[in-house]
């Protein structure tokens, strides 16, 4: 062999090794973005013009994301939310329109209190994906039943649902449920505990 055939082999080889480093590099950063945004990946890929377009928006997000300020919340806040949400649930019995809108507001203020930026829906939606992407579609659907509900086309059913949805991503932003392991006749019934002991 003549030492240009070598140095064309040689060359070959290292062309070959770099384009399985960077197929291995990109392999693995859409799996990790895979694994980061759950269902919400498939979500903006479906959006996107390519993948390499929806890996660039989540990325931005990440990015994005980063710049936050966020704020856990204190073990008074979180009871205060916990509370709040199981009168919430008590109260859809009697106006369950009415409850759905509350449902949307203590979400909010749940984001907003923890430093997420709650102007724009949209903006809300990419924020919170970096973190809680498993619960966005829930969201999605239950702002969809709330603003369906406020124009007087959601059924009794969806509106039920939307309080499932909300509870759903709000749990995850509490970081527990946010009822506690209370049966809703023990919830209803205060001389349960009495009882119980």
């Amino acid at each position: 062999m003549s030492p240009t055939q070598i140095v064309v082999i040689v060359l070959v080889v290292l062309v070959i090794v770099a384009v399985l480093a960077l197929a291995a590099r990109s392999l693995n950063n859409r799996r990790a973005l895979r694994n980061r945004f759950g269902p919400e990946y498939d979500r903006v890929v479906a959006e996107q013009d390519s993948r390499s377009a929806a890996e660039r928006e989540l990325r931005d997000r990440e990015r994005r994301h980063a710049e936050l300020t966020l704020t856990p919340l204190t073990p008074e806040s979180r009871a205060r939310y916990a509370a709040a949400w199981e009168e919430l649930q008590v109260r859809f019995i009697d106006s369950p329109g009415e409850t759905v809108g509350d449902a949307d507001e203590l979400v909010t203020r749940l984001i907003e209190e923890q430093g997420y930026p709650t102007g724009d829906f949209s903006d809300q939606i990419a924020h919170l994906s970096v973190e809680h992407a498993r619960t966005l579609t829930n969201y999605r659907d239950a702002h969809e039943i709330h603003l369906r509900n406020s124009r007087g086309e959601a059924s009794t059913e969806e509106l039920r649902q939307a309080v499932v949805h909300y509870r759903a991503l709000f749990a995850d932003l509490l970081g527990e449920e946010p009822v506690g392991q209370r049966t809703p006749e023990q919830r209803h019934h205060p001389d349960h505990d009495a009882t119980s002991r």
